[in-house]
């Protein structure tokens, strides 16, 4: 069954979002976004609704919509909501004694860890989100709640459109998969201090990688 055209549109609407089509901070009338998303006006409307209730963007009546600020105070709101939350997942994980795929997890951050120090062009970009994203996502996975999922998936789109402003340097990629990896292997040891702990650490510097 095809989805509404008004959820089609916001699909695409978030989908230019989190690619950076359209950039953090700009504006755009609804005229341009109809345009640019080849959608109707009237289903652009109904999916920057959605989009502003998720703080992806605020919407200026009868002229268009602003996309979110990806500023300072905004990047270390979100930073420090998926932190909170990692580190709930974590502790759920740990107390339910829930799988996690810690192999697998190693074996990719390895895999692009080395690739980052050899100077491999190809460790970047979509790969290396990829990876990034991998053990965000596994330890989201422990909340084991509908509305924290959907809470951490809205600030993911958030991340999105912020990292789109800080493009993931080859230097980064190093120390972010050095950083996932302690991550790892503390949540192999079953050692909530000190997993809670690296999430912090990667946070802090993330955000120093990020000059703040």
């Amino acid at each position: 069954m095809q989805k509404p055209l008004s959820d089609q549109a916001f699909d695409a609407l978030l989908s230019a979002l989190r690619g950076g089509v359209l950039e953090a901070g700009a504006f755009f009338s609804m005229p341009e976004l109809s345009r640019r998303l080849d959608f109707p006006i009237a289903a652009i409307r109904e999916a920057t609704k959605l989009a502003e209730a998720r703080a992806l963007l605020s919407i200026r009546p009868k002229r268009g919509i602003t996309v979110m600020d990806a500023g300072p105070r905004t990047t270390r709101t979100c930073m420090d909501m998926r932190a909170v939350l990692e580190r709930e997942g974590a502790r759920r994980i740990l107390s339910s004694e829930a799988p996690f795929p810690t192999e697998q997890l190693r074996q990719t951050h390895e895999d692009l860890l080395a690739r980052a120090r050899a100077g491999d062009p190809t460790a970047t970009g979509t790969i290396a989100i990829g990876v990034d994203l991998s053990l965000h996502n596994a330890l989201s996975e422990g909340l084991d709640n509908p509305y924290l999922r959907e809470a951490y998936q809205q600030n993911r789109d958030r991340i999105a459109v912020i990292q789109q402003t800080r493009p993931f340097l080859q230097d980064r990629i190093t120390s972010a998969m050095e950083e996932h990896l302690k991550i790892i292997a503390a949540m192999e040891a079953r050692d909530l201090h000190r997993v809670e702990e690296t999430i912090d650490t990667h946070l802090v510097q993330t955000l120093r990688w990020w000059g703040m």
